[in-house]
């Protein structure tokens, strides 16, 4: 039988959205603008010039670019010829871009127009990349001479590639950045993705009307294929933006009247302190999302407070799941703050000790899952997948506890659970009680080297613009409402916090930063 009568990758569920709405816009960036109709035909072409320029089943292409209507379009011209998509995150230094493409074995390397130098860079430094490709930004910009261009690409006709091969296979090699010094390649496959957008939709309300925002790097999994992904699929409108400074990010929900945003808190709380948030237009936005860390109960407050009309979803996972595994609903996010829910549709999630028994409600344990949107394995690295699904289950790395209805809520990653005279400390713990200070915009709370202490609990403060207050007073709300040994043994006050582009904080970062000036 043709493989193609029941096939079901990422390369055909655009098709199928462009026969349902062919005439609906599917994707607005800067001055460009597609129907599905379209953005379909675009990808035949591009895929078709993909294969024109030798790129075939199992190839890996590499993008190195911020987001654009091009890396869109590249996405699912990949999907339809069967190469497998490489995406890197552009904040990384040429020889981190360079072990990536090396370790992949990329043939290709996609670069967005300022990231062309790093792009050289890491390629030359004994990678297998064959050439580079340019792919055009937001702004309009001309190719360099000596790169072949997004456009001469897509001199190809616009029938649907010659192509059929097995949802099993590689869709992608999201490199992760976990704990250990060098990343590991999760490798997922067509059918985990989709199962993962099947999740997304049902759990997250995904639907056809929704006008999304993506601002979030399109080289994470959260913004690719929580969002971008599950709105192609049903048919949604959606906005891409490389630009996500707070400014850009509300003039643009204002502008395209955006119903549906996804950030990670840290995102929303610069929002919030925006000069220009109350003087801009957010009546539109109905759905709003966070992840990659826990929102603050006070900032949960004033979201309520000043976006009434908005309900929120805390999305969790990580990028070995496809990365969705549970939901916090909006009916919840009070009534269980700080939780992230439980399980989505395609997840089995379990919380266990070191010997994989349940824990008891309230007891601290491993979060570890079963899923068809779990990771084929990590890429050149049998070790660590064997690892990974020892017991026959995923295990995610983070620590959390389960509560009597089943919702999780997460404490720390296993690695990085504060270890302070003896005792356990869950950082979110300690953080949570400094935001309930009025004068506290953000705060990462980490274990320092110490003689005493062995680690002593630090929090890493930015004080709201105009606040006035000092370590004493900190340090005195919190020995006011914990134990002693969680309340911070320093506080460190500081302009911002460092993150990476999708948002998420660095907290090692932070470790080296402070660790050598610990007393």
């Amino acid at each position: 039988m043709d493989a193609r009568i029941s096939s079901q990758t990422l390369g055909d569920l655009l098709r199928r959205t462009a026969s349902r709405y062919p005439r609906k816009t599917a994707v607005r960036c800067g001055e460009t603008e597609w129907s599905y109709a379209e953005f379909d035909r675009l990808c035949n072409r591009l895929a078709n010039g993909l294969a024109a320029y030798g790129v075939r089943q199992g190839d890996k292409v590499a993008i190195l670019s911020r987001n654009s209507h091009a890396f869109a379009a590249m996405r699912f011209a990949l999907a339809r010829v069967g190469a497998i998509l490489v995406p890197i995150n552009f904040m990384l230094n040429a020889e981190e871009v360079s072990y990536i493409l090396r370790h992949a074995g990329a043939k290709i390397l996609c670069v967005g127009p300022d990231m062309v130098e790093l792009g050289r860079a890491g390629a030359a430094l004994d990678t297998s990349v064959e050439a580079l490709w340019w792919l055009p930004g937001e702004e309009p910009a001309a190719a360099p001479s000596d790169l072949v261009g997004f456009e001469a690409l897509l001199a190809a006709d616009d029938g649907p590639p010659d192509v059929a091969f097995d949802g099993r296979l590689p869709a992608q090699i999201i490199y992760t950045s976990g704990t250990e010094s060098r990343p590991k390649g999760a490798i997922l496959s067509h059918e985990a993705v989709i199962w993962q957008y099947v999740s997304c939709i049902v759990e997250g309300e995904i639907a056809e009307g929704d006008r999304i925002l993506h601002a979030l790097p399109l080289y994470h999994c959260a913004q690719l294929d929580v969002f971008l992904g599950p709105s192609v699929y049903v048919g949604g409108e959606n906005v891409i933006t490389g630009k996500p400074t707070p400014d850009n990010i509300l003039g643009l929900l204002e502008r395209h009247r955006i119903t549906s945003f996804f950030a990670p808190p840290s995102v929303w709380i610069a929002l919030l302190r925006s000069p220009r948030f109350d003087s801009t237009d957010l009546s539109s936005l109905r759905k709003g999302y966070y992840g990659a860390s826990i929102m603050p109960v006070e900032v949960l407050k004033e979201m309520a407070r000043r976006l009434p009309q908005v309900r929120l979803w805390n999305f969790y996972g990580q990028t070995e799941i496809a990365p969705l595994a549970t939901v916090l609903k909006p009916e919840d996010q009070m009534r269980k703050a700080g939780s992230c829910g439980r399980a989505v549709l395609n997840v089995e999630t379990r919380v266990v000790d070191d010997a994989m028994r349940d824990v008891r409600p309230g007891e601290v344990g491993e979060i570890v899952h079963r899923s068809p949107q779990l990771l084929n394995g990590y890429y050149k690295d049998e070790e660590r997948t064997a690892a990974a699904f020892e017991g026959g289950w995923f295990h995610s790395g983070d620590l959390a506890t389960i509560d009597e209805e089943g919702y999780i809520t997460v404490v720390d990653r296993k690695k990085d659970m504060i270890k302070s005279g003896g005792e356990n400390v869950a950082s979110r713990e300690v953080e949570e009680m400094i935001y309930r200070l009025p004068e506290v915009s953000e705060v990462a709370v980490i274990g320092l080297p110490d003689d005493y202490w062995i680690e002593a609990v630090t929090a890493v403060v930015v004080k709201k613009p105009g606040a006035a207050i000092d370590e004493a007073a900190i340090v005195a709300h919190c020995r006011a409402h914990m134990a002693h040994f969680k309340v911070p043994k320093r506080v460190i006050f500081v302009d911002s916090l460092p993150k990476n582009p999708s948002g998420k904080l660095l907290k090692r970062e932070l470790r080296r930063r402070y660790a050598a000036a610990a007393p």
